[in-house]
């Protein structure tokens, strides 16, 4: 009997311990999710001021399938220059959709705040990054191209009329006589609202812009010349009641104007402006001979920042800008002469390691140098 008995408990047990594994089997087991797929209405921005309200791009992408409520998913659309990785990107967040949309003001707003110039094609590229609304489990999706181009909008300071723009008052080199010395108190024109210049200011004075030199009709200035900080930037306008306030270290200085935002920057400048300039080279007809025959190899200086000159260039040849004829001992370069496009434009520096790559072809060229801006080009 006892033998039965140990023999029925054996059985139970064995039932028992089966029982709880198909128990145990059908538990719900939760599955990861899986990155969505990303796709844009268009590839291509090129709106126009009057569209500004109207629809942009509308972005898609395919559910992540998380384990859980679909309408608590969240999702991140970014937004980037191409080629960054994404490592400035500008994010919007979305939860449990899957779609959004950008208008053309939104997207234009992006584009600028990236730094980019009006009416120039620049490659962006757009991703959305999936997770729990916990941030957890996160994927990311495919990368989509789009070829864009911000437009003008209207700047919250007119800029000038004439087109031209001075710098006068004691903290400038020619003090507070007007007409100002040109070409050497002109600012250069970055764009249709930019303006920039590099100056040699006598700290802790003030100044003011004109945009017409030799009158006092109009200027540019600001409201209140004791806002701590302005020396460095800020907020500026049109016939304001206060002077622009100097830094008060005297020194040279980039200081640039967008009329689009009305905010200036005063920031010290680590380059190194000429007084005069001049290109030598085997892709000028002086050749390497230095000094250099003038006036035909000597530049116009335009205004306090940018140089050029017309003239012709053996294709295939190398240069390089002096800022003293006759001296080998400083020069304008460039890093690598390799860069693809060089001979067309780009960056240079002060005594960098290589020659100016000049044009494939023999022609007569435009060469225009902007100190402001560190760029260079040829046409």
């Amino acid at each position: 009997m006892n033998k039965i008995f140990k023999a029925l408990l054996a059985i139970l047990f064995i039932a028992f311990a089966f029982t709880a594994c198909d128990k145990k089997d059908a538990l719900t087991v939760f599955g990861t999710g899986t990155a969505p797929a990303l796709t844009a209405s268009t590839n291509t921005f090129a709106p126009t001021a009057s569209d500004s309200d109207k629809v942009a791009v509308v972005f898609n992408w395919t559910d992540a399938k998380y384990a859980t409520d679909s309408s608590t998913e969240k999702y991140i659309i970014q937004i980037d220059s191409a080629g960054r990785n994404f490592s400035k990107a500008v994010s919007k967040t979305i939860i449990g959709k899957l779609s959004a949309s950008y208008t053309n003001k939104e997207l234009n707003a992006i584009l600028l705040g990236f730094g980019f110039a009006f009416n120039t094609a620049y490659n962006i590229e757009a991703r959305v990054l999936s997770s729990y609304g916990n941030n957890n489990e996160q994927y990311k999706s495919n990368s989509v191209a789009i070829k864009a181009t911000a437009y003008v909008t209207p700047p919250k300071i007119m800029p000038p009329t004439s087109g031209h723009l001075y710098l006068v008052g004691n903290a400038s080199q020619g003090g507070w006589g007007n007409p100002v010395p040109v070409p050497t108190q002109e600012f250069a024109k970055l764009d249709s609202v930019t303006y920039g210049g590099v100056f040699n200011l006598n700290g802790g004075n003030e100044y003011l812009l004109l945009p017409v030199n030799g009158s006092w009709d109009h200027k540019y200035s600001v409201n209140d010349k004791n806002v701590t900080g302005l020396a460095a930037g800020g907020d500026f306008g049109y016939d304001l009641s206060s002077n622009f306030p100097a830094p008060a270290t005297s020194g040279w200085y980039t200081m640039i104007f967008s009329f689009q935002t009305g905010k200036f920057t005063v920031t010290p400048y680590t380059g190194n402006l000429p007084t005069n300039l001049f290109i030598v080279g085997n892709a000028t007809l002086g050749g390497w001979t230095n000094p250099v025959p003038l006036p035909s190899q000597q530049f116009n200086r335009i205004n306090s920042s940018v140089f050029e000159l017309s003239l012709p260039l053996n294709g295939g040849k190398e240069y390089l800008l002096l800022p003293v004829n006759g001296s080998w001992d400083h020069k304008y370069a460039v890093a690598d002469k390799s860069v693809p496009g060089l001979s067309a434009g780009g960056s240079f520096g002060y005594d960098l390691g290589q020659n100016f790559p000049g044009p494939a072809n023999s022609g007569t060229y435009k060469i225009s140098v902007n100190f402001v801006t560190g760029k260079f080009s040829v046409k």
